[in-house]
């Protein structure tokens, strides 16, 4: 089972976006373009504070 890490590595604000597409084999770039599509098309309030609420929630991952 995959669990889902904030990225330490492959970050441009929080990590978010980085850690979804380490997770799930995607490039990181597309999920970031895909968050920003988001945020024009419902007026960024709703995507922002989901993006935030993310952050705050999914651990980073410790690395030993």
């Amino acid at each position: 089972m995959r669990k889902l890490y904030i990225s330490k590595t492959d970050r441009k604000i929080f990590g978010v976006c980085g850690g979804i597409g380490e997770t799930y084999d995607i490039d990181p770039t597309l999920i970031r373009l895909i968050v920003v599509f988001l945020c024009i098309v419902t007026a960024i309030v709703p995507v922002l504070l989901t993006y935030l609420a993310a952050w705050a929630i999914i651990p980073t991952k410790a690395e030993y």
